[in-house]
């Protein structure tokens, strides 16, 4: 492709502007088959996929964010290791015939002779041979992994690990981040069942199976204790008077829906029925059974979770069905927190 001042680019670069030895080349970067390219992000060096239809309407002066860190600088320094590869080619070619041309220049109407100065003979000559540009290198990027869509403007992206902002517009809204995590939960569940049985029975013998269950019960916790958090002080406008001196109070369910009863609020027990909210305090008390004593059950366990078979003193035996199903309790729970102050 011949370009301005007769330079020759590669398909997919083009020269949109000169002024003295300053260029602008523009130089395409192919989508992949689902319409995505990749972003990676200067800080962290994690790399996310956006949207090609979306970002080509975004503003050319746009600040990007990475959605794993939260670094956000200027759009073009979120290029990928292979897209640079691309970019450098094209810059490569022109900055190759904008020598070729200068030389060009400086031996035009030069004699093409000899001449001899002190006994030494001198000869110059050159040549201008035709340039071919080579072409662009392709993107081979890892392909898509989960695709989401901000809440708020609407542009999306895909993602390969757990994220909490928008590229666009920043930090995630606490519901969506909520309920990503517990996609993220099921997940794991779900992988460790694709595993093969010799797998199975290698991660069974050294706990693997176990651990990942308690950790998936403290999690749901956390989850609730973040949305909680947001949403009452986001929503509250005397949040932190009615927070003081109340500790961890939202890892607490009876005093979290307690503190939004008393700023006015449904009560989310009242919302979720006697038989949700009993297995959300189970799950609550064997979280805290887990974290503050490495599973063993005491008498606050029991006063908890009445129908237990456990004693005093036992190791609680969790399960994977239990797992799923705090997992679905915590959602529901999180959708009745979100639903709750809106």
């Amino acid at each position: 492709m011949w370009n301005k001042r007769g330079f020759r680019m590669p398909e997919g670069a083009e020269i949109v502007s000169h002024q003295g030895d300053e260029f602008r080349v523009d130089v395409s970067m192919p989508l992949d088959e689902d319409g995505y390219f990749g972003r990676q992000c200067p800080e962290c060096s994690m790399s996310f996929r956006m949207n090609g239809e979306d970002e080509k309407a975004l503003p050319d002066d746009l600040e990007l964010w990475c959605v794993y860190c939260g670094h956000h600088q200027e759009h073009s320094e979120f290029m990928t290791a292979q897209q640079r590869d691309r970019v450098m080619r094209a810059a490569e070619d022109l900055g190759t015939q904008i020598v070729n041309q200068a030389l060009s220049g400086a031996f035009r109407g030069l004699s093409r002779g000899s001449s001899r100065r002190s006994g030494i003979s001198l000869s110059i000559s050159y040549k201008e041979k035709p340039f071919y540009p080579r072409p662009l290198p392709g993107i081979n990027e890892e392909r898509l992994a989960r695709v989401r869509t901000c809440p708020g403007c609407q542009v999306r992206y895909a993602v390969f690990d757990e994220h909490r902002f928008c590229p666009v517009c920043g930090r995630l809204p606490a519901a969506p981040v909520a309920f990503d995590a517990l996609q993220a939960e099921t997940a794991r569940l779900d992988a460790l069942n694709a595993v093969s049985d010799e797998a199975k029975a290698v991660l069974r013998e050294q706990g693997v199976f176990t651990r990942s269950w308690v950790d998936t019960i403290e999690n749901v916790v956390g989850v609730v204790e973040a949305l909680a958090s947001a949403h009452f002080e986001a929503s509250v406008t005397d949040a932190a008077d009615r927070l003081r001196g109340k500790g961890n109070v939202f890892q607490r369910l009876a005093d979290m829906a307690d503190l939004f009863v008393a700023a006015g609020y449904d009560d989310i027990r009242r919302i979720l029925g006697p038989e949700t909210w009993q297995r959300l305090i189970e799950t609550w008390a064997a979280r805290h059974v887990f974290t503050h004593n490495d599973g063993i059950v005491d008498e606050k366990y029991l006063l908890k979770v009445p129908t237990s078979s456990a004693t005093v003193g036992r190791r609680l035996v969790i399960s994977e069905a239990a797992c799923r199903r705090a997992v679905e309790d915590t959602a529901s729970l999180c959708t009745a927190l979100a639903e709750l102050t809106t």
